[in-house]
């Protein structure tokens, strides 16, 4: 029974094709395509009031060579909410419950903004592996702690969200199955475990969306440090 509530995080496949490419590329294919014409429909304004009001408020601390990454980071806060938000459906699969894609992720921007910093303004960069006004027996330890806890950076990115997702659906799984048991055998307790599984699926909706833009603006503040 246990080994069954992992198998909704296993990578499915059909006919030995990897089914976690199309779960990749539905997303895309959903979201409404702007038009040319000066009014739009609803759908299209709403998405467009939302990007615009995230990337404003994702791109106010960053100076004006931060703002390059504004097309690259909303791309990645709609790709993984929509992801999130899809893997909340039933009888689908949550690609970002894989630590794998999610390193794929977080390993690649993360690496790119150390490398922009070391590029553009190297002193700085290397500055932050050191705080001012260190005691010189100190310094040492302290380089190897910030530079042990800069590598760890992508890791905590991939497994914050991998580790949120899991657990949710878990829980939410684990929940299900308790009402589906108690059902026959004492109706009221099955109801008020129901209302709880209604209150922790609002919730995971919450928690889908609060992680796909914590990823993402943790990168934006890795970005900030090195612009």
């Amino acid at each position: 029974m246990m080994a069954s509530f992992f198998d909704q995080f296993a990578s499915p496949s059909f006919m030995g094709i990897p089914l976690i490419t199309i779960a990749i590329a539905l997303p895309w294919i959903m979201f409404p395509t702007p038009s040319a014409r000066w009014i739009n429909n609803r759908l299209i304004t709403l998405q467009t009031w939302f990007i615009n009001r995230f990337t404003n408020q994702l791109l106010l601390p960053l100076n004006v060579g931060g703002h390059k990454w504004a097309l690259l980071l909303a791309s990645l806060m709609v790709f993984l909410i929509s992801i999130n938000m899809l893997g909340l459906l039933p009888y689908t699969f949550t690609p970002t419950t894989q630590l794998s894609l999610n390193m794929g992720f977080a390993v690649p921007f993360w690496l790119a903004t150390v490398i922009i910093g070391m590029r553009n303004q190297p002193t700085v960069a290397l500055g932050h592996l050191l705080p001012e006004g260190t005691p010189i027996p100190l310094i040492p330890v302290l380089i190897i702690i910030e530079t042990i806890s800069l590598f760890i950076r992508p890791l905590a990115l991939g497994v914050r969200l991998t580790a949120n997702l899991t657990a949710g659906h878990l829980l939410i799984q684990l929940i299900a199955t308790a009402v589906f048991v108690l059902a026959p055998m004492m109706p009221t307790v099955a109801i008020l475990t129901a209302a709880v599984l209604f209150l922790l699926t609002l919730l995971e909706v919450a928690v889908a969306m609060i992680q796909a833009y914590v990823f993402v603006l943790l990168l934006s503040l890795y970005l900030q440090e090195n612009v």
